[in-house]
């Protein structure tokens, strides 16, 4: 009977892990709402698809801007800051992208949106197991 339970739990905890959701924020940005999903929840040391959608005030999807992810992690004793930077393809509605995080703990995230000549911003942090 201990047995059949302890299967029983291994497969309720594999099929929760199957079906886990992405890391997901939600902001606005420049009279834009933006939508930013991360494929790992939590964000993982090595490569995370990143995918970016962009709605306008009437909830149209936006597909003329340009995206840029710079993101980091601050310095630390003995270790220096470090910063990347990510460009974005757009593939139909959704600008996707690949941040390698190199180790773990705390990244700070800024997309930075250009549309119609003006750039905006939007930050969040994770924290990388």
């Amino acid at each position: 009977m201990k047995k059949l339970a302890v299967i029983g739990m291994a497969l309720v905890l594999m099929t929760g892990l199957a079906f886990a959701k992405d890391y997901e924020v939600r902001k606005k940005a420049g009279g834009l709402d933006v939508i930013v999903k991360i494929d790992k929840n939590p964000p993982v040391v090595g490569d995370n698809n990143v995918d970016v959608e962009l709605k306008d005030a009437s909830g149209k999807q936006v597909t003329d801007a340009k995206v840029k992810i710079d993101y980091g992690m601050s310095a630390m004793p003995g270790m220096p800051a470090m910063d990347y930077k990510a460009d974005t393809a757009l593939k139909g509605t959704v600008y996707k992208a690949t941040m390698n995080l190199s180790m773990s703990g705390p990244w700070n995230i800024v997309l930075k949106i250009t549309k119609d000549g003006k750039t905006s911003s939007m930050k969040f942090t994770v924290d990388a197991k």
